[in-house]
């Protein structure tokens, strides 16, 4: 089975520079914090020296710190505020993870890696796993191994919240929507069944204040993104609520590593049923509106 997320209202991500969907790492402006209320940051108990039979583990606690690929630019899932802080969902599920394998936050080492060296990162050992709205699809499975998915993403659409002429994609004929250059979102709604005038930006940010500007009527990408977005703007953004794709996220590590495949599963069954994943959620990308939905367990295996 896989884990399910339902997304309904808004959600956020500053400067999202990159050339598919859900893409992104340290270009853009961060910011100073995700604003949308204080920053979350849960605190979860630490293994006991835990006996894995990885050499990527084995590694790391030889070195005594784990180093977590992450994003940078994605508020309420992978954000860095202009003091370092790392905050979001994301970073929340890398922190649940990095307990379970015996390491606690003060031993963590989060590294932000771009979108397109993602694979290359991994492969060669410079991040002991990966946690950043990575899909899980079969041409990356050809080059890394992946644990989860620990949620489940779409493509959706950020309107403004008062805008009540688009309830899904079937109703953008004729509406201006923004994407960035080159994503998957924006190949699929540039789609003849669709209708839509398509425009495309370097960046999200820029796609989300020509929306608040009027200069687009909506914004499409994963809506786990959206919804960090409308979290930021609450009382002006919301996400329709209707994904037309689907896009499971994975944690990425080694290929041939599945000990540590099979203990990072573990990790993120453990916190969903003891509560940490709900809380979690509820504290960073729920901001936007959007209900918590359980995940199902136990996650598949290879």
């Amino acid at each position: 089975m896989r884990i399910r997320q339902t997304a309904a209202a808004g959600a956020v991500v500053l400067a999202l520079a990159a050339t598919a969907t859900a893409c992104g790492g340290e270009k853009g402006t961060a910011g100073d914090k995700p604003a949308g209320g204080e920053v979350y940051s849960g605190t979860y108990k630490v293994a006991s020296a835990p006996k894995i039979d990885s050499p990527v583990l084995k590694k790391a606690q030889k070195a005594k710190k784990i180093v977590i690929g992450v994003k940078a630019d994605q508020p309420f899932l992978g954000f860095k505020d202009t003091a370092g802080k790392y905050s979001g969902f994301d970073i929340e599920i890398a922190k649940m993870v990095a307990a379970d394998l015996g390491f606690s936050e003060k031993q963590i080492e989060y590294k932000t890696i771009d979108s397109n060296v993602r694979e290359t990162t991994i492969s060669r050992g410079q991040v002991d796993y990966y946690v950043g709205t990575y899909t899980i699809n079969d041409e990356r499975k050809k080059q890394v191994g992946f644990a989860g998915p620990y949620y489940t993403a779409g493509a959706d659409l950020l309107v403004r919240r008062d805008d009540k002429s688009i309830t899904g994609p079937e109703s953008l004929k004729g509406k201006k929507v923004c994407s960035i250059v080159g994503s998957t979102p924006l190949q699929e709604i540039k789609k003849p069944k669709y209708g839509a005038d398509t425009s495309e930006q370097s960046k999200y940010s820029d796609c989300v204040k020509n929306l608040v500007d009027g200069q687009v009527q909506a914004v499409t990408t994963d809506d786990a993104i959206l919804k960090g977005y409308a979290a930021q703007r609450p009382s002006q953004l919301r996400v329709v609520g209707k994904p037309f794709t689907k896009e499971p996220y994975g944690v990425g590590m080694r290929k041939d590593d599945k000990a540590l495949r099979t203990a990072i599963t573990e990790a993120l069954e453990n916190h969903i049923k003891n509560g940490d994943y709900e809380k979690a959620y509820k504290a960073t990308l729920g901001k936007s509106g959007s209900p918590f939905k359980a995940p199902e367990t136990p996650l598949p295996r290879d």
